[in-house]
């Protein structure tokens, strides 16, 4: 789903560049292959388990994506990882070969950080990979505009729809200082508007709902007290096989007791919510009176930012024309 949009939103985008034929296509193929790929590197169950992710050193990836190492594994690093130094690399290679595309190139997009030395991105003396890494990840990406729409339909909400025909109509590469971005017509504010409100009400009510968020509390609390029981491997190979089915048959075999309960689907039930609307209610109170009565209990709050692409002081990764 997010390469078919990742398809659309490029040839949106590149329509009316001054890209030659040749280049356009390398740049689609590149795109889809990134898109296609961009999220293999999640843990099980997603970004519950990043929190026992290994640090970046530990990982088989080169100097320019290690950094100091110093830094917590994300699943975009286990991403990397697994197109630079997996069987999945050679196959990329080969069957790209003639296109010019490689590896490392899918890295980069998915990343953000460039090597030194790298080919392929330029074209007429325009550095396209600013407005390509947005495809792959930006304010208007095309996993973000495919999973809103599939997990509405998918979990029978009317939140998460927004008119993307409208937003792909009105969306253009420009150049700023010699590099390609996106850019959106003013014609479509409203459009991107209704986009990020959709994808608010979306969290509010299916990626923070309570019972996802009271198992994912559970299994924090596993991976805190039982240290070891299950980790994520570091190297290729051992990643691969590291998948959903693996830790549900480590919580089955635990004696955890929150490994217990998440096997046995036996979740906390939900006494209290509040948003940052809402006034006169103290969670003090509830938890002494919940502690008063012996019932087991805990509080969490669920934050999100706007845009985790833009912070003040920085170039944006859209702009309005």
């Amino acid at each position: 789903g997010a390469m078919h949009v990742a398809s659309r939103l490029f040839d949106a985008i590149t329509a009316r560049s001054d890209l030659s034929v040749a280049t356009r296509e390398r740049f689609r193929a590149l795109v889809r292959l990134t898109v296609l790929c961009h999220d293999i590197g999640h843990m099980p169950l997603s970004h519950a388990s990043e929190s026992i992710a290994p640090l970046r050193s530990k990982l088989s990836l080169p100097a320019w994506l290690t950094g100091d190492g110093a830094e917590q594994a994300s699943h975009e690093d286990f991403t990397a990882m697994l197109l630079l130094s997996s069987p999945l690399t050679a196959v990329i290679n080969a069957a790209y070969a003639d296109a010019g595309i490689n590896a490392e190139q899918a890295a980069a997009l998915v990343t953000g950080v460039r090597p030194a030395g790298i080919e392929g991105f330029v074209e007429n003396g325009v550095d396209w990979m600013p407005v390509l890494r947005s495809i792959v990840s930006g304010e208007l990406d095309a996993d973000r505009m495919d999973y809103l729409q599939r997990d509405s339909f998918y979990t029978g909400v009317n939140y998460g729809r927004y008119d993307m025909e409208w937003i792909l109509q009105n969306l253009n590469a420009v150049e700023r200082d010699g590099k390609a971005v996106l850019a959106l017509s003013k014609a479509a504010i409203f459009a991107f508007e209704d986009f990020l409100l959709s994808r608010y009400h979306m969290f509010l009510s299916v990626y923070l709902h309570h019972t996802s968020v009271s198992f994912d509390w559970m299994l924090k609390r596993f991976y805190a007290e039982s240290p070891g029981e299950f980790e994520i491997p570091a190297d290729p190979e051992g990643f691969i096989d590291c998948d959903d089915m693996a830790l549900h048959v480590t919580l089955r075999r635990s004696k955890n007791r929150w490994a217990q309960r998440i096997a046995q689907r036996r979740g906390f039930k939900r006494v209290a919510q509040f948003t940052e609307r809402d006034a006169d209610y103290d969670l003090g109170a509830i938890g002494d009176a919940l502690s008063k009565a012996g019932v087991e209990h805990f509080t969490i709050e669920s934050r999100g930012v706007l845009s985790k692409y833009f912070d003040e002081g920085e170039v944006p990764s859209l702009f309005v024309q």
